[in-house]
């Protein structure tokens, strides 16, 4: 199985009006972000607003993310549903497109308890043959991984990472005790650099879509065990997530891309795109960036 580790940009899903996904878009900010030196590629994360795109539409982000990779960095592919078989289905259908891994999400209506969100991890972990990160985002999902359940998927043989975006970085680390076989993936409401000290493998995030080549070069300083130099640039690159943190994240991502060429189109409604004060202060914060 592949090793996933490094930047791994959530990508936003470029879409019309029309609700048409921008392929030539997502094609060439994939071919950029891969020339700007990232590890691999995630569509259909939290950026990728899997949330609000129909099985047609996720099925082409997905598509167009692999034709653009062409093998030159691995593809972690999005699969989110409030049912277990659709989304074992997902699983299968992107594994089938060539999709070198699945980001296994956990939508849920009613509240679940552990035994079902277990089962619902394990049936897509079960579907396909190539690795599976577990994501949990208690911030916006109903029902979360809890540290027992996380424990025995981690047992599963392609069950291998794990995206928490809690922002309790204390729990990473108590996965990592718990857990030392599962790999664990910094996320943007985390300080990636923190996340790497402690064991992290990297992160998957949508600040670096906008930030490529300088997310690139803060995970080389904390590989090369250089923290003070790693801290001095992750000080300067955490202004760009706390302007994220002010505002919706897909839209602050697309409306950083805007500001540097891409024509992403705004964020799917009923979500807003921002306003033009509030695209004025993402561009001027990507700016100033070293």
């Amino acid at each position: 199985m592949a090793d996933f580790h490094g930047v791994m940009p959530y990508l936003v899903s470029p879409i019309d009006t029309q609700g048409r996904i921008l392929t030539d878009v997502l094609g060439k900010l994939s071919s950029d972000l891969i020339k700007a030196g990232v590890h691999g590629l995630t569509p259909l994360g939290s950026t990728g607003e899997f949330a609000y795109l129909n099985r047609e539409q996720r099925h082409t982000v997905v598509q167009a993310t692999i034709e653009a990779a062409n093998k030159r960095v691995p593809v972690i592919a999005g699969v989110a549903s409030t049912s277990t078989q659709d989304a074992a289905d997902q699983a299968r259908a992107y594994q089938k497109l060539g999709a070198d891994g699945i980001l296994a999400i956990l939508e849920a209506y009613f509240p679940l308890k552990d035994a079902q969100i277990e089962a619902y991890f394990r049936a897509i972990a079960d579907a396909v043959d190539i690795p599976v990160v577990l994501y949990t985002n208690p911030n916006f999902q109903r029902s979360d991984l809890s540290l027992d359940v996380i424990a025995k998927l981690a047992a599963h043989p392609r069950i291998r990472y794990i995206k928490d975006a809690s922002t309790n970085t204390g729990r990473l680390l108590s996965i990592m005790n718990r857990c030392p076989e599962l790999k664990v993936f910094s996320a943007s409401a985390h300080i990636p650099a923190a996340v790497m000290l402690i064991g992290g493998v990297g992160w998957m995030a949508g600040p670096a879509c906008v930030i490529p080549r300088q997310s690139v070069r803060l995970y080389d300083l904390c590989r090369a065990g250089k923290w003070s130099e790693a801290m001095t640039l992750q000080r300067e690159l955490w202004r760009i997530n706390e302007a994220f943190a002010r505002f919706n994240l897909a839209a602050c991502i697309k409306a950083g891309l805007q500001s540097q060429g891409y024509a992403v189109g705004d964020p799917v409604p009923p979500q807003a795109a921002l306003t033009a004060e509030e695209r004025k202060v993402v561009a001027g914060i990507i700016a100033q960036l070293p």
